[in-house]
Parts: C-alpha cells; sequence; structure tokens
C-alpha cells in the first residue's frame, strides 16, 4: 500500500473538521451515572492455564444494562501476600474477542496485572469471545457489521454499549486484590485504540485511578474524514449503508459524533503514547492525528508523544511499538 494520505508534516498539525455535540458531556454523564447506578458484582475465579508463571482468573462484571461481560485476568504467579500490581486493562480489536485462557498474556508477562474486557457480540473474527450482545435489533436496519447497528439514535448505538462496559472494566479491575487501583493503564490495537481513547475520556473526572493511555493505530477517530477515505474496512460498512439509505448520511453522522475519540479524548488527563502507520488504509493516519492532536486539550496540558511507522499498514508498529510502551510505562511508574 503507498503513502495515501497527508504529509507527515500537514497530519502532525491536522485536527478534524467534527464538531462535538453541544450536549455531548450531558449524554455521557447521563449514561455512565445510569450504568453505575446498577451493581458491578465483579467476579474472580481462579482457572488452569497450564503456564508456571502466570496465575489466570475468569472474569464476569456487569457493563451496560446490567449485562454480563467477561474477560480475564491474568498475574503473574507466586505474588507476595497483600501484593498489588499496575493493571493494564486492554481492549480488543473489531470483530475479535478475549480468545483462549493463556493465549494473550503479555503484560503478565511483562510484570503487570493483565485484564483483557471481551467484547460484547464480537469474537467472531481473528480471536473467539464469550460474550453476547443482547441488544441486536436496537435501532432498526442496518448494514451487515456493527459500525451502524443501533445509529438511529445515540442511545441505541452499538458503542454505547461497548464504552460503557470499557469504563466498567476499569472498575472491575480496580476490585481484584493484586491489582492497585491507582495504577491503571489503558491499552489497545485498533478497535481498542479506539476503546482506549473513549475510555481514557469517560473516566477523567469520573473515576480515580487511571494513569496512562497507550492507543496504538486505534479505530473509532474522526468519522467524517474516515468514511470519506478509508477503502478498507470497518469504516466502509458505514459508506456501504449510506449507498443505499442516501437521506441518511447527517443523521447518522449526528450519532457518530457522541462517540468520536476525537471529541471524547479531549477531556482525558493521563499521559498517553499513541501510534500511527503512514500505509494504513483501515485507520488513515490523519484520522489517528486527529485523535492524537486534540487529545487532553479539553482538561490543560497533558504529556503526549506518538510512534509514526511509515512504511507500516493497520499492522502497525508491532513487537517494535510495544518496546516502546514497556519504556514509556517503566518511566511514568518510575517517576
Amino acid at each position: 500500500m503507498p503513502l495515501f494520505d497527508l504529509p507527515l508534516e500537514q497530519l502532525r498539525n491536522y485536527t478534524s473538521s467534527a464538531v462535538p455535540p453541544a450536549d455531548l458531556d450531558a449524554f455521557w454523564d447521563r449514561t455512565i451515572t445510569e450504568a453505575r447506578g446498577l451493581p458491578l458484582d465483579a467476579v474472580f475465579e481462579p482457572v488452569e492455564n497450564y503456564l508456571s508463571v502466570i496465575d489466570t482468573f475468569d472474569v464476569a462484571f456487569s457493563g451496560f444494562g446490567g449485562d454480563r461481560i467477561k474477560g480475564w485476568l491474568h498475574v503473574p504467579a507466586h505474588l507476595e501476600a497483600g501484593q498489588q500490581l499496575p493493571v493494564v486493562v486492554e481492549y480488543i480489536g473489531y470483530s475479535g474477542g478475549r480468545g483462549l485462557v493463556n493465549q494473550n498474556t503479555r503484560w503478565a508477562q511483562a510484570g503487570y496485572a493483565h485484564f483483557i474486557m471481551d467484547t460484547r457480540g464480537q469474537g467472531y473474527g481473528g480471536v473467539s469471545g464469550d460474550t453476547p450482545d443482547p441488544h441486536p435489533s436496537a435501532g432498526g436496519v442496518a448494514f451487515a457489521g456493527l459500525m451502524t447497528r443501533g445509529a438511529d439514535h445515540q442511545d441505541n448505538y452499538y458503542f454505547r454499549r461497548v464504552y460503557v462496559d470499557a469504563f466498567r472494566a476499569v472498575e472491575a479491575a480496580q476490585n481484584h486484590p493484586a491489582v492497585d487501583p491507582s495504577k491503571v493503564v489503558l491499552a489497545g490495537v485498533s478497535q481498542g485504540g479506539g476503546i482506549t481513547v473513549a475510555a481514557a475520556g469517560l473516566t477523567a473526572g469520573r473515576l480515580d485511578g487511571v494513569i496512562a493511555a497507550l492507543p496504538d493505530v486505534p479505530f473509532l477517530q474522526d468519522f467524517p474524514r474516515a468514511i470519506d477515505i478509508t477503502p478498507r474496512g470497518p469504516y466502509p460498512e458505514i459508506a456501504g449503508f449510506l449507498g443505499r439509505h442516501r437521506d441518511r448520511y447527517e443523521p447518522i453522522l449526528s450519532v457518530l459524533n457522541y462517540f468520536d475519540g476525537v471529541h471524547l479524548g479531549r477531556a482525558a488527563t493521563v499521559p498517553a503514547l499513541f501510534s500511527a502507520a503512514q500505509m494504513d488504509d483501515i485507520c488513515p493516519p490523519s484520522t489517528v492525528f486527529a485523535s492524537y492532536n486534540n487529545y487532553g486539550v479539553g482538561s490543560g496540558r497533558v504529556e503526549k508523544d506518538i510512534e509514526v511507522y511509515r512504511f507500516n499498514n493497520h499492522e502497525g508498529g508491532q513487537e517494535h511499538h510495544w518496546i516502546k510502551q514497556l519504556q514509556f510505562l517503566r518511566k511514568l511508574l518510575s517517576s
């Protein structure tokens, strides 16, 4: 894939044309308040993972509407009594789920507690999942996939449920005795990166303990531009819907605006390390830079950085970027 988006010098200043809804904060205040009015009921069941150096717990907690959300919690084995660790709460890429019990333990290998949130209604592609979405018909007609599910109104939109689940996943992780509730790091790739940005913004001022965000080639950013220029899914699901429903562009865009990381990330207050890939035709670099350049601007000066992988597509920096993330967290936690 050749370079197809804005040149890097323009990317560094690109901030999106999207304008946040006037009631954005009120919408999310109401949404989060409703969610937190229901019992979290976080449950951690020890399970066999066939690993001698990591212990794993099968997690369940109540997310949006009280729906039970699954997850894994991995911790280094043989912790001392009362020992608490910083926790990385990881969100998963589009179509993926939490996977098998020992499929992804890398943050625990690095010495952190590692909480993986299963994504409701996903886990059908790449990595398996175990959490249904009991609201599949909300909002009526939708294009195949999840991007237009419930897009008739912001109250019905699929990612309203997912973002609430992500918020409550932080609370669930903080409930385990091996987790230091004052040291929560949010992380994810692609859709997981987009959820990371949203969670960083939504927890700011509403939930203590989050200390950093690691959005890797994040999805769900700068919807107006993403719909126009992205050649490869999932954004084309929206264009596919609009190709048939020609009169729905403005109404759908007004709904998506409540879930755009460009807006939600403005409220973030914690340091962040982003990544972008300049040949990315799934999450184009301009959409990622729009998110990065807006991140934290509503809350004052926030420490942030972005790694750019010029010759990579949506795979981004992969193992090279994980080293950058490890270095970022080591510096943060030692300061």
